[in-house]
């Protein structure tokens, strides 16, 4: 049974969120503020993150921060649960490293769907690669080396980990359109026709480069 940690300050949001996902087969631990979110992250080891963005002493942001600078929640995924959905706000997470963003309200299937595609990837990309290398998505640094252009590499972290033209359109700050030509131009040169296969490379590249 997949552990989920939702970390919200809104108790009635809280409760709502928390019975949903029991109702759906999760075990859940919950948290009211960032600080104990971190704590509890730490102790009960779940395996996917919900947590607010605007919170009291440490917001969503510094939650994230924390949790990703430690190599085991490194790849935990973790998804912002927040009122606001400003583009701004989604690339600042994206950026910092989260995996999806919700808008509350949001539906129960919307929610259940971004757990369990997050939860999927995560599985994939375990299966991929061994644990003393894990692939490192800090950087799109390391896949220019696959002969990508700084741009390009971006591109291809973001769809490595899964994200769609549009979620990657919203991460960099461009439209649609430019990413699937800059995915246009990845292919070729990576010798291969789709998705799948480039996020593959990726995944490889990015590990082999990781510390571990």
């Amino acid at each position: 049974m997949p552990k989920i940690l939702l970390i919200e300050d809104q108790p009635q949001m809280r409760q709502n969120v928390a019975l949903i996902l029991e109702l759906n087969g999760f075990e859940v631990a919950v948290a009211e503020n960032g600080l104990e979110g971190v704590a509890k992250a730490r102790t009960c080891r779940p395996d996917l993150i919900l947590c607010d963005v605007m919170m009291p002493d440490l917001d969503g942001y510094g939650v994230l921060h924390l949790l990703r600078k430690e190599d085991s929640m490194r790849a935990l995924p973790f998804i912002f649960l927040t009122a606001k959905g400003e583009k701004q706000e989604q690339r600042t997470g994206m950026n910092l490293g989260a995996d999806d963003y919700l808008t509350k309200p949001c539906s129960e299937a919307d929610l259940l769907s971004a757990i369990h595609v997050r939860l999927r990837r995560n599985r994939d990309i375990s299966h991929q690669a061994t644990v003393s290398a894990r692939p490192d998505f800090r950087s799109a640094a390391p896949l220019e080396s696959l002969g990508l252009t700084p741009r390009e590499a971006e591109v291809l972290l973001w769809v490595a980990q899964g994200k769609g033209n549009a979620e990657t359109a919203s991460i960099l700050g461009t439209s649609e359109a430019t990413v699937r030509k800059h995915l246009e131009h990845i292919y070729p040169k990576l010798g291969i026709e789709g998705r799948g296969a480039a996020s593959l490379i990726a995944i490889e590249r990015l590990s082999k480069t990781s510390p571990g």
